[in-house]
């Protein structure tokens, strides 16, 4: 035997009913690094098989009392996930292609050659992990955004989480909308690992961010040479997402060309790339989401009225946090427990008067800005409870009201964000949940000064 990858975790079981069968397979599997034992008859195999103990069986078909194929339904009765090889002499390969049909991985004929042995459980290991890897990343995927995975127990949560598992399973365009911060990209992986397209890609493309005359790329991708720069061919993010879902976000702040390329492919599920001929075909499904009024920049010819009525399908609106105060301290609990262990700090409490608080803070920055207050607090902690002097947002709610407008509330916010991250653009930007060009724009809209 010569195996080329030994794995000391892998179990084998030999049931042969030969002395030098099972005396040869053990050494081998031994020698090779594996963990082997092997029995004489049925009987003795069965008081060994529990579920999970084997990962590989090899069972000869010609056994005293009960036979092998027998065997082989009796074992895959108890352990459906093991790996069975059966071991046949020339006489009986019928009876062991007859055993594949039923579940055998395969089969080796006596006498058996160790090379061909080493290759064929090498092979069984590395289908066995792969197998394995699959079924995780399967999990792993519906448990990273499943409905119960977003915080909140308040009426205004539950309707969203209703509106999800209603639109999920269908193909239907969907329009997120809330204000910044509010979780509106989370919102839209929870509906895209909730549909049938949910191990496929989910793309994200922030919108807010892209320049004019970039944002045909982006969408699209470009050939090699079809502009100054373009040193090689670049895929889309509509072509990246095929089969999967395209995350379209704050995409109120499209152009009008970009706008008039978007509903071109949402209708035809057709493009090109920049610079290119070939026609792409594509199959997506779009989820969108925006904090801006776009029924009013319909009404003043800002946004493609037919382009709207194309992306705002099926609609779900996310409170913003001051209206669903209920949920501050679910949230705020979760945040602890996650950012604790990041930051290694043994903070394990918030104060009642820091909670009440929390509760009547109005967060402008919505769950955003929460999560970064709790993780400034943990870091500020002296012991293991944040106390209201480790917040990091005025000691009265009065600098903000639910009065004041929108623009009013964003000023005192990104104000308070930049003099939190001492004025560093990039964190702030980060926080904010905006790009940096976006952040400078509103710095000078608001004539903010460190």
């Amino acid at each position: 035997m010569n195996s080329t990858k030994n794995d000391k975790s892998v179990n084998i079981l030999i049931v042969d009913d030969e002395l030098s069968v099972r005396d040869s397979l053990t050494k081998w599997f031994i020698e090779d690094g594996y963990k082997a034992e092997a029995v004489i008859d049925a009987n003795e195999a069965l008081k060994k098989i529990k579920p999970g103990v084997w990962d590989i069986i090899f069972l000869d078909i010609k056994l005293p009392g009960m036979d092998g194929m027998e065997l082989q339904q009796r074992i895959k009765s108890i352990d459906p996930g093991v790996t069975i090889i059966m071991i046949t002499a020339y006489a009986s390969v019928d009876t062991a292609v007859k055993s594949l049909k039923e579940g055998a991985y395969d089969y080796v004929t006596k006498p058996v050659d160790p090379d061909y042995l080493s290759h064929l459980v090498t092979n069984v290991i590395k289908q066995r992990r792969l197998l394995s890897e699959n079924i995780q990343l399967k999990e792993r995927i519906q448990e990273l955004y499943e409905i119960d995975q977003i915080i909140g127990e308040s009426p205004a949560m539950l309707k969203v989480f209703d509106l999800i598992k209603t639109v999920a399973p269908t193909d239907t365009s969907v329009m997120i909308r809330g204000e910044s911060g509010t979780g509106k990209e989370l919102i839209a992986r929870a509906i895209h690992s909730n549909s049938p397209r949910r191990f496929f890609p989910v793309i994200t493309v922030n919108c807010g961010g892209l320049t004019e005359g970039l944002t045909e790329s982006e969408f699209f991708g470009h050939e090699k040479g079809a502009f100054t720069g373009a040193l090689y061919r670049r895929k889309g993010k509509f072509e990246m997402a095929n089969g999967g879902t395209i995350f379209l976000d704050e995409v109120g702040n499209i152009d009008a060309k970009a706008q008039a390329d978007l509903l071109r492919v949402i209708e035809t599920k057709q493009f090109t790339r920049v610079g290119g001929d070939e026609i792409i075909q594509v199959d997506f499904r779009l989820i969108c989401a925006t904090n801006r009024n776009l029924e009013l920049a319909v009404k003043e010819g800002k946004f493609r009225e037919d382009l709207y009525y194309r992306l705002n399908v099926f609609s779900i609106s996310i409170p913003p946090l001051r209206e669903r105060r209920s949920d501050i301290p679910l949230l705020c609990n979760y945040f602890l427990k996650k950012l604790a262990n990041s930051t290694n700090k043994p903070v394990t409490h918030i104060s009642a008067e820091a909670m009440e608080h929390l509760k009547k803070y109005d967060w402008p920055g919505n769950v955003r800005e929460l999560r970064n207050a709790i993780e400034r607090a943990i870091v500020v902690a002296k012991g293991s409870t944040i106390t209201v002097d480790d917040l990091p947002i005025p000691s009265s709610t009065k600098e903000v009201t639910q009065e004041q407008t929108l623009e009013a509330v964003e000023k005192i916010h990104i104000k308070n964000i930049l003099e939190q991250m001492e004025w560093n653009i990039t964190r702030s930007a980060e926080v904010l949940g905006i790009d940096r060009a976006t952040l400078y724009h509103k710095i000078k809209k608001y004539g903010l000064r460190k």
